[in-house]
């Protein structure tokens, strides 16, 4: 069994995939001073309740955006599963995909392995929206390689920013508002984040896709990509996971 770990900013995630087939998902919010053993701890309880034994995790492989939590990671996976773990930005390992960028090694990991998974699911060119830590918009060209993009501010980061910026207004959760205009602090603010990003996605999309020049499949994924389901029409899939499946076809390449 192949464990595959994306460590983003805000979450560490962990798939077991047999095969191509995934097994199970669970998620730990991300906090490198988490040591090999706690993550062990972590995974070995949620695997035995899901019925799966984690005697039979023969491979992993790793997309991280957080350099403090690589070292605990690696060391889980040396340690806890008797396994290396193939590293997404080794120059080892084989993504299968060209980074035509100005300096490819700037990229991150996650944006790669999104590239990678949207390729394997869905025809390119491609336009993957990423609702992560940072909203990212990444293009794939007509022959799978990755083309360049955006980066935004995150929603949540956003709304911290926002609530420690300014002190009389509350920090409150996203969600879609039935009236644009609010009535009350809350509402307003509620308001001005989620259509306020619907019009920043909506708006790059667009400008992307004006720039491209040619028709392109436009794809979102990220925790919060669920949320924008019936407001951003642009966008035609709605694939929650991208980034494992990115992990896991790369794994298969350099098996």
């Amino acid at each position: 069994m192949l464990l595959a770990i994306d460590a983003g900013n805000t979450n560490i995630v962990f798939a077991l995939f047999d095969g191509e087939r995934q097994l199970g998902v669970w998620r730990s919010a991300t906090d490198s001073r988490n040591t090999s053993d706690e993550y062990a701890v972590f995974l070995h309880s949620l695997m035995q309740k899901a019925g799966l034994d984690s005697g039979n995790i023969t491979a992993a492989i790793i997309a991280s955006v957080v350099p403090d939590a690589n070292f605990h990671l690696t060391k889980l996976c040396r340690d806890h599963f008797r396994c290396e773990p193939y590293m997404i930005g080794d120059a080892k390992v084989n993504i299968g995909i060209q980074v035509l960028l100005d300096h490819p090694h700037e990229i991150g990991a996650d944006r790669i392995v999104n590239a990678v998974g949207g390729v394997a699911s869905h025809k390119p060119p491609l336009l993957i929206v990423d609702f992560g830590t940072a909203t990212t918009f990444d293009v794939v060209d007509a022959q799978g390689n990755y083309a360049g993009g955006a980066i935004a501010p995150g929603i949540n980061l956003s709304l911290r920013a926002l609530h420690m910026a300014a002190a009389r207004l509350p920090r409150i959760g996203i969600a879609p508002t039935k009236n644009v205009i609010g009535k009350n602090t809350n509402d307003a603010v509620q308001s001005g984040i989620f259509w306020g990003y619907t019009g920043l996605i909506e708006g790059m999309i667009a400008r992307i896709k004006q720039e491209f020049g040619k028709p392109m499949t436009v794809i979102a994924t990220g925790g919060l990509a669920p949320l924008f389901k019936d407001s951003i029409k642009s966008i035609a899939h709605f694939d929650e996971d991208l980034t494992l499946r990115g992990l896991q076809k790369i794994y298969q390449r350099n098996r």
